[in-house]
């Protein structure tokens, strides 16, 4: 069967439980399995980027995190799903500090890239007879994800892209990203209701054909993606989706902004495979650099001058 996994980020029987959960309630309807997770109940640890997981994927052996909390079981309820609908209480202008840190638990050892180029390498090693160790083929899993964002106000510009830029680290096909603005009074709101229902109904018939399942919401500036988040290079007619990465022109047509790609650079975004490959080897690279920098004596003094060099103001202890 069919099974859809919603995570809200907000408070416990709150707007976010409340969408989330009418979401699932209509996947419920189109036959589904649900599961519904209240992140806030879980013990979530921040990532310190000591980047032991590139190294143990990058090496071939394995795919683990220096921490022992919540977070794999988490992660793997939602791999062992065929689609997921996260709820999110948007915190100036962007996506909570929760899901901020779930999202960076989630990147680099859960990118499809890495984890396919770690397949390799431990399926070499172990066709050598050297230690290998394969990652768990559910982190590589085709998935489909929706994302809704609940605002106390009309202040909502970033977290669509901050949603979405967690899709882009396992590879999960979105089919609606979208964010509600005065939302205080959702549970009595009728249309945001049938909105989030519709959003389930959406999601339940693409986790059914992950394959041939499509982007159903607004379309967006950026025409790969669907992204309205761009940097925009001073001085050059050059914008930058802050998601999908591609690099592209602006032009104004009939009132219109657009962004304008070239075809051969397509290859490059960052939620396609050739992008992911093409990342995961610069990755791949700059750690090998990177480890043998770390055997010389200049590395190894230099990071002895500035541990040295000043010591951290610590909070007085009981």
């Amino acid at each position: 069967m069919t099974k859809i996994v919603g995570v809200s980020f907000g408070t416990k029987n709150g707007n976010n439980d409340t969408i989330c959960k009418e979401v699932l309630r209509a996947c419920q309807e189109e036959g589904c399995e649900i599961e519904f997770i209240r992140a806030m109940d879980l013990n979530i640890k921040h990532c310190t980027g000591c980047i032991t997981c590139v190294k143990m994927l990058m090496s071939g052996r394995g795919n683990m995190c220096i921490h022992k909390d919540d977070f794999d079981w988490l992660a793997f309820e939602m791999f062992h799903a065929d689609g997921v609908i996260m709820v999110d209480p948007i915190f100036e202008t962007g996506a909570s500090g929760l899901f901020h840190t779930i999202m960076d638990r989630f990147g680099p050892r859960m990118d499809t890239g890495n984890n396919f180029i770690s397949t390799k390498i431990a399926e070499g090693n172990i066709a050598q007879g050297k230690p290998g160790k394969v990652p768990d083929p559910a982190i590589m899993s085709p998935k489909v994800v929706s994302y809704i964002g609940i605002g106390g106000s009309d202040w909502g510009t970033h977290v669509q892209s901050e949603h979405q830029i967690q899709s882009m680290t396992p590879a999960w096909k979105v089919i609606d990203n979208e964010w509600v603005p005065w939302s205080k009074t959702a549970l009595m709101d009728d249309k945001l209701i049938e909105r989030a229902h519709q959003i389930g109904v959406n999601l339940a018939n693409a986790a059914k054909d992950i394959e041939h399942a499509t982007y159903q919401g607004e379309p967006g500036v950026c025409p790969h993606c669907n992204c309205n988040d761009f940097y925009l290079v001073p001085g050059e007619n050059r914008a930058i989706c802050c998601v999908c990465g591609l690099e592209g022109t602006v032009s104004v047509e009939d009132g219109v902004v657009k962004v304008t790609y070239k075809d051969e650079d397509l290859h490059k975004a960052h939620d396609t495979i050739t992008g992911k490959e093409i990342h995961g080897k610069d990755i791949n690279e700059n750690e090998g650099k990177l480890a043998e920098m770390q055997k010389t004596d200049a590395y190894k003094n230099r990071v002895a001058f500035y541990r040295d060099l000043i010591q951290p103001t610590m909070p007085p202890r009981d």
